[in-house]
């Protein structure tokens, strides 16, 4: 494993355990040039997957971009890191399993949106303005209030 702080090609593994919610091995390492330490974690990948963009564009699925934009919507709110990396695994399994190897941004948006309505509704509202791309306070608004409607029911 190469050393994010000097570029070395050799680590030594100090400690292993699994994470949390039991998805992954979180390893503590030394790099053998400059004796600093790093974590890194492994992960089980069924699949390769490809993301869809629009115009047709294809690039790589990337666990750490989904778990950067849920993390923005949920900042400053009562959305703990395990919560989201539970919802991450979730659907990065979903679409593992799906038996497709491209799946579209928009599908992976909805499956966001749907864990996000049960996790905050306020992150939730965040996620959706950026993916649903809102141009005016109206368009908030409108959404906020079948929001509001649907958690009365």
């Amino acid at each position: 494993m190469r050393c994010p702080f000097c570029g070395h090609d050799a680590s030594q593994v100090k400690d292993s355990r699994p994470t949390d919610d039991g998805a992954a091995i979180r390893r503590r390492r030394q790099c053998e040039g400059c004796a600093a330490r790093f974590t890194t974690f492994e992960r089980i990948q069924l699949r390769e997957l490809v993301v869809i963009k629009s115009q047709d564009r294809r690039e790589p699925f990337e666990r750490e971009k989904l778990v950067r934009s849920i993390g923005v919507a949920a900042r400053k709110r009562p959305v703990d890191s395990v919560a989201i990396e539970r919802l991450v695994s979730g659907i990065q399994r979903q679409l593992e399993t799906s038996g497709d190897g491209e799946v579209t941004s928009k599908r992976i948006g909805e499956m966001v949106m749907e864990g996000l309505k049960v996790l905050d509704s306020v992150a939730y509202i965040r996620f959706a303005s950026v993916y649903r791309d809102f141009n005016e306070a109206r368009d908030f608004e409108e959404f906020a209030g079948n929001v509001e409607e649907a958690g009365r029911e």
